[in-house]
Formats: structure tokens, sequence, C-alpha cells
């Protein structure tokens, strides 16, 4: 009987798949941030959430204190996410909208015109994740400007049952100032089941994440 190879052997469809996640990977993790690149050991929560397994919340509300790790656990987070959209049935690679909170809003703010930015907003509501980094340090806008655009963003996603992921230093139910009443309505469904306290010291000053 001749002996196979493995490459004989290997399904072709999977070996392709396996192409395209190693790269979609490689290509976000480009756009991590340098600081948050090396890969680490994520919560249990978070590589639950990450894993997309049938138990695993959709969205996930990362907070705690100041210098615990959210952000780093958030990007390698979506890392790990990005490799497992490529199980199952294949949707082509999937679009990640990554933002620092101060950043998006100065990003949709009106143009000289008067106008909202259209395709940016479109983005934000129908990327396949949608990761907002740092939601508390929103400048809130005196006119509810702030609160309209995220519900916009939240709304769309909602109803479209697309998953969220925000890190945050201010725990889900007391949002309310930054987020406004309707997308903190919103947000205790989005996140129920994804609410992740991450505790410990400020590792910036050496102190250890639990």
């Amino acid at each position: 009987m001749p002996a196979t190879s493995d490459d004989e052997n290997e399904n072709p469809m999977e070996s392709w798949l396996d192409e395209r996640r190693t790269q979609a990977v490689t290509d976000f993790a480009q756009t991590i941030p340098v600081l948050y690149r090396p890969e680490i050991e994520l919560h249990p929560k978070v590589a639950e959430w990450a894993d997309c397994t049938s138990e695993s919340p959709t969205s996930l509300f990362l907070w705690g204190p100041l210098g615990v790790g959210k952000t780093h656990n958030a990007w390698q987070g979506v890392r790990r996410w990005v490799g497992r959209q490529f199980a199952g049935n294949y949707r082509g690679t999937p679009v990640v909208q990554a933002w620092r909170s101060t950043a998006l809003f100065d990003a949709l703010r009106p143009d000289d015109g008067g106008g909202t930015p259209k395709r940016l907003m479109k983005q934000l509501q129908t990327a396949d994740l949608l990761y907002i980094d740092d939601a508390a340090a929103a400048r809130v806008s005196p006119t509810g400007w702030t609160q309209e655009r995220l519900y916009e963003i939240f709304d769309e996603r909602y109803i479209n049952r697309l998953p969220i992921l925000t890190t945050c230093d201010v725990k889900p139910d007391a949002i309310s100032h930054i987020f406004g009443e309707r997308v903190t309505s919103r947000s205790a469904e989005i996140f129920r089941g994804g609410v992740v306290y991450l505790g410990g010291a400020d590792l910036r000053r050496g102190g250890a994440s639990s």
C-alpha cells in the first residue's frame, strides 16, 4: 500500500482556513499599540468571551481600577477573538473597530458643514466587533451630543446582536452620566453575563492584578 504524506491527507478547506486565520491574526496584531502587543495570560472570563463558545457572552464590559491590565487584556482578548472567527461557518475576515473613547468622539464631531461623519458612524454600527477603550474618559457634552452618538452606535448594534467590548474604570451601573439613560438601559442586556471586574494594584507602579 503506497504511503501518503501529511500534505495529501490534509483537508484543503482546513488548510485554506488556517492560512486565512493566521493572516487575519497577524494583520490585527500589527494594529495593537506596541505596549499591549506582548501576549499575556488572559483573565479567565476574558478568555471565555474570546473563545466564542455557546456558553460565552456575546459582549464584554471589563472594569476595575486604573492600571490593573484592562486594556492589555482587551487587546489580547480581541486578538484571540479574531482567530476564533474562522471556526464553524466562515463569513470572511472579521472587521474590528477599535478606539479610545476620546479619539472616537473627536472623530465623530461635526465637520465644518455641521454634519456627523456618516461613513465612520456606519462602520461603528456594523463592524463585526466594536472595542471602545477607557469609556469613562469620554468628554461629556453639556448638550447631550456624546450620549446621542453613543445611542446611535449602541442601539444599532443592540438590535443586530453585534458584540461590543469596552474597558472602563467605572462600574456598569454608574455610567449613566457618560452613556446616558437609554444606552445604560440597553447596556444591561448587551453586557449580560459579560461584566468582568479586574482588580489589584496599579501594575504601572509594580502591583499585581487579580
